[in-house]
């Protein structure tokens, strides 16, 4: 951030890997750079899509049942929670950027609570 008397002004430092250095040796000022963020939102565009055509309650129920059935199943059902970690994840990934400190610490705990959930039906005492 550049400081001065009456107001900051924001600099942006661009993500990703650098631009390509063509042979000349001066980076291409053309060159895209592609995010990993950037990377994992299009390959997940067509589940989202999917999603998306779904009824609202659809997502909801399949994760309640593999939630249900996680804790209420013997052994080895605690597999049937890891995607639905691995769901809950993606989403607070994807959503991320859209969302407040509120939201932000909500999904995290939620997550949180998915994960211990997770680890103690795999391993009880």
């Amino acid at each position: 951030m550049i400081s001065r008397p009456n107001h900051e002004v924001a600099v942006a430092i661009p993500r990703g890997r650098p631009a390509p250095v063509p042979r000349g040796g001066w980076p291409d000022p053309y060159a895209s750079r592609v995010t990993t963020r950037e990377r994992i939102e299009s390959a997940s565009l067509p589940v989202v899509k999917a999603l998306n055509g779904m009824p609202r309650a659809v997502p909801f129920l399949i994760v309640l049942a593999l939630m249900v059935g996680g804790i209420l199943l013997p052994a080895p059902g605690w597999l049937l929670l890891v995607p639905v970690v691995l769901f809950l994840t993606w989403t607070l990934y994807l959503g991320w950027p859209a969302l407040d400190m509120g939201a932000r610490m909500g999904r995290i705990t939620v997550v949180l609570i998915a994960i211990a959930i997770t680890l103690t039906q795999a391993f009880p005492r």
